[in-house]
């Protein structure tokens, strides 16, 4: 069995020998600062509600009680004083030194671009957007966390919906188009902080034909047996070290 340092050792040359590394992220990125995993053994989805999340964050749900889907999203999924921590920080490093050419995440919380990345192709939205269904009237998170009950456009008083992909939506084609191709064109494809149980967002690693294909998870994923190079540790933790 190799040694972790020795693992911490290869990703290093692997990203001082490329200059096309695109990385691929899921909530396990976020975790470090303080935003739980839906899936992990602490996460979201081992919580009781009166519904079970799947069934809140539904496009369904959201139509039908929207008060409800307000309370459980404003307590359970906005972290307004989470920061960025050292994967975040790291990859924006990365992409200002020419190596990184994108980040695709999963996360809807904006902390990427709050450690100063640029190209950031968000799958499943943000959740710093939101707009009117009726006037389309963009509105901040603050705004969301400020309201109570269902929030209303001012301008024409109609409700306000968070740009995030709920359950039963689809994912913007734009987004999927240019996250093709970035993992397409990558030298390196590094997979960090996610189970790779997310679909379609997941299907999106078959596109990858690389020379390298790097694997960050502290548990299994299906993609494993195929890595170059396979790190089971958090993500932050391996990133402050390269």
């Amino acid at each position: 069995m190799r040694d972790y340092q020795e693992e911490i050792l290869e990703l290093k040359e692997i990203v001082q020998a490329h200059n096309n590394i695109v990385f691929f992220g899921g909530a396990g990125v976020s975790t470090e600062s303080g935003i739980p995993d839906f899936r992990s053994v602490d996460g979201l989805y081992h919580q009781q509600y009166d519904y079970p999340p799947e069934t809140i964050l539904s496009h369904t749900f959201y139509r039908s009680n929207p008060t409800e889907f307000y309370r459980f999203y404003r307590n359970k999924m906005l972290f307004p004083s989470a920061r960025p921590n050292a994967a975040h920080k790291k990859l924006a490093q990365l992409e200002a030194q020419g190596k990184l050419r994108a980040v695709i995440t999963q996360n809807i919380d904006g902390l990427h671009q709050a450690a100063g990345s640029k190209v950031v192709l968000e799958l499943h939205g943000s959740v710093l957007r939101n707009y009117c269904v009726s006037c389309g009237q963009f509105y901040d998170l603050q705004y969301i966390l400020e309201s109570e009950g269902i929030p209303l456009c001012e301008k024409c008083g109609n409700p306000i919906k968070p740009d995030v992909v709920l359950y039963e939506e689809g994912l913007d084609q734009k987004t999927i188009n240019d996250a093709v191709h970035y993992i397409q064109h990558a030298q390196v494809l590094i997979i960090g902080g996610t189970s790779l149980a997310v679909y379609p967002a997941a299907g999106l690693i078959d596109y990858f034909s690389g020379e390298k294909l790097v694997v960050i998870n502290k548990a299994p994923t299906p993609r494993d047996a195929h890595a170059d190079l396979l790190i089971k540790a958090p993500i932050g933790e391996v990133f402050s070290q390269i």
